[in-house]
């Protein structure tokens, strides 16, 4: 399609190669304040008492929110097809770690 034909909606992304092969995360800890949402994504291994935040993605709250909406359709969609996902309930870890926090 020439650059011409092209719909004016349409968004070229690119994917590099490092960041292709993603980044492994068990735990995300999620901060914010009155104008932005911080993600930190955690690898936590087991009998490491110590662990990085491997990524942070930081979101206005608007965009936090359509993530938000975009996680629950595709969840509800992978559950359409495989069964509903079984939720471990809380893992027993200390997620406030001085701010306004939440699991995910």
């Amino acid at each position: 399609m020439s650059e011409k034909q092209k719909p004016d909606n349409q968004i070229n992304i690119e994917l590099g190669e490092e960041v292709a092969d993603g980044v492994y995360s068990n735990l995300a800890i999620i901060t914010h304040s009155n104008t932005e949402f911080v993600v930190d994504f955690v690898r936590l291994m087991p009998g490491v008492p110590k662990a990085k935040v491997k990524s942070r993605i930081i979101l206005t709250p608007q965009h936090a929110k359509r993530l938000m909406k975009a996680l629950q359709e595709n969840l509800g969609k992978f559950e359409s097809v495989h069964g509903p996902i079984k939720d471990s309930g809380n893992p027993g870890l200390p997620m406030n770690l001085g701010g306004p926090t939440a699991q995910a």
